[in-house]
């Protein structure tokens, strides 16, 4: 793993290392920024606690909630069966037909709301899955008459195929997938909120200032560059960094159970992150 994505999933440790200083003291990190953010009377709202406050019930919110965290995070589970040896062929169906399973049953009834974690929940539910119905799902190809979930899997095996190889274990590499799917979400939204705004140039010219330091990126040039002040760009790149914090707590929020569990999930996403191999 680089540290230019370890940087990414905890930016203000660019800052600490010779950029602009955005925090109020030295022990200021990105995990306690913020902090009320995950508190917010909203978080009820997000996908994967209306999905277990539904306990597996089948209504149109619990349904397209799921819908919509499966297609988001569903590569590192395609990427697992790889891991696990199967076929490029055999890991499609594996993964289309687990997600058929999980929309169609009641599995998510048996989830631990105490230990709710998304990411957890479908690792086991997949690796269950892998054990005990997928000679039944290969049966039925691609989860027989249901709709399979619009799955770009010719893009998943060209990006599995250029990872590197490692000897790490197939769940670690699971959680690491995770991590970066996780962030490419919130690069992703943070993009499409500065081009809606007419910025989408800033954005890019910027984002590098998300994990290099000032040295790297010297904030004089690039206010030359974008016909800005100094200042200005150093403005501009601090509400980026804020931003880019927001959003990466809303996109953790969106795959737990809890606001307490988005402090304990970020912690923990970034020893992930911070692991060699």
């Amino acid at each position: 793993m680089t540290r230019e994505n370890a940087r990414l999933l905890h930016p203000l440790a660019a800052d600490r290392m010779g950029g602009v200083s955005t925090s109020t003291g030295p022990e200021s990190t990105l995990i306690d920024a913020e902090s009320s953010t995950s508190h917010s009377p909203g978080f009820v709202t997000t996908h994967w606690s209306v999905v277990l406050s539904a306990g597996g019930s089948d209504t149109t919110c619990t349904r397209d909630a799921l819908s919509k965290l499966c297609q988001t995070y569903w590569y590192p589970l395609y990427a697992y069966a790889r891991s696990r040896g199967l076929t490029r062929e055999d890991a499609e169906d594996a993964t289309q037909g687990f997600f058929a399973r999980l929309l169609e049953k009641n599995w998510i009834g048996s989830a631990d709301r105490e230990k709710g974690r998304f990411r957890s929940f479908l690792l086991m539910a997949l690796k269950r899955f892998m054990a005990d119905e997928w000679d039944k799902a290969r049966a039925q190809k691609r989860g027989g008459g249901t709709a399979p979930l619009p799955l770009p899997f010719g893009a998943a095996e060209t990006r599995f195929s250029l990872e590197p190889a490692d000897e790490v274990t197939p769940e670690q590499s699971f959680e690491r997938r995770w991590v970066l799917t996780l962030l490419d979400e919130v690069l992703k939204s943070l993009r499409r909120e500065y081009e809606r705004e007419g910025n989408g140039l800033l954005f890019v010219e910027l984002t590098p200032c998300l994990v290099g330091d000032r040295t790297a990126f010297p904030y004089a040039e690039l206010g030359k560059k974008l016909q800005l002040s100094e200042s200005a760009v150093k403005s501009a790149v601090h509400r980026l960094r804020q931003r880019y914090r927001k959003l990466l707590r809303e996109e953790i929020a969106q795959t737990v159970a809890s606001p307490e569990e988005v402090e304990e999930e970020l912690k923990h996403l970034f020893a992930v992150l911070s692991r060699k191999g």
